[in-house]
Formats: C-alpha cells, sequence, structure tokens
C-alpha cells in the first residue's frame, strides 16, 4: 500500500505558477512510477504528466507539454509537477498516482491521492 498526500492547489491568475507536491508513505517510493492526473468540473479524469521509477523518463499530455515539469525526490518521497504559463483551462482537481507499470506511452496508475484544486482565473 502506498498513501499519497498532495499539496500546494490554490488560486492563481492565468499566466501564473503553482508547484504541486506528492507526498507518498507506505511502500518504497522508488519502487513506483509517479504520475499526475486532472478532472475539471463536467469532465472525464485525464492524464498530466509521469515519471519513472528513477526519474530519468517522463511523459506528459499534449496539452501541458512546454508548461508543465514532473519531477521526484526518491531521498524525500515527493513528486512535484511544476506548472507554468496557467491557462482557465487548467483549473482542476489534480491528482496524484502511483504505479508500477509506466512506459513513455502508457502509465496504469495504482494508487490516487485525495486530489487538491487548482483554479486559474482570467
Amino acid at each position: 500500500q502506498v498513501q499519497l498526500v498532495e499539496s500546494g492547489g490554490g488560486l492563481v491568475q492565468a499566466g501564473g505558477s503553482l508547484r504541486l507536491s506528492c507526498a507518498a508513505s507506505g511502500r518504497t517510493f522508488s519502487s513506483y512510477a509517479m504520475g499526475w492526473f486532472r478532472q475539471a468540473p463536467g469532465k472525464e479524469r485525464e492524464f498530466v504528466a509521469a515519471i519513472r521509477r528513477s526519474g530519468g523518463s517522463t511523459s506528459y499530455a499534449d496539452s501541458v507539454k512546454g508548461r508543465f515539469t514532473i519531477s521526484r525526490d526518491n531521498a524525500k518521497n515527493t513528486v512535484y509537477l511544476q506548472m507554468n504559463s496557467l491557462k482557465p483551462e487548467d483549473t482542476a482537481v489534480y491528482y496524484c498516482t502511483a504505479g508500477e507499470s509506466y512506459t513513455p506511452s502508457l502509465y496504469t496508475p495504482d494508487y490516487w491521492g485525495q486530489g487538491t484544486q487548482v483554479t486559474v482565473s482570467s
């Protein structure tokens, strides 16, 4: 079992930045690929970004590529999502995830956090 707790969400103006953090506990953090998903009101949950166990490979949704950066610190059991040039359409609840299966084209989460709200005003 892995427990995931997100933080860093909030309200920001369009063009601004936020950094989400996700602290993991339970089984060995470095055993899991980590990822972020989001769900906007009235929409399905969608993939945002993922990172390999070692951090050597990352993948992104086309909608955030070039603006968001996922990273991890295995010594701190934490994964981050740096979000720059935010747009109103980035408004959503952002979920931290952990999964055993990762390739650059497919990431399957096994564990989910409770989510943190990100609101981008225009």
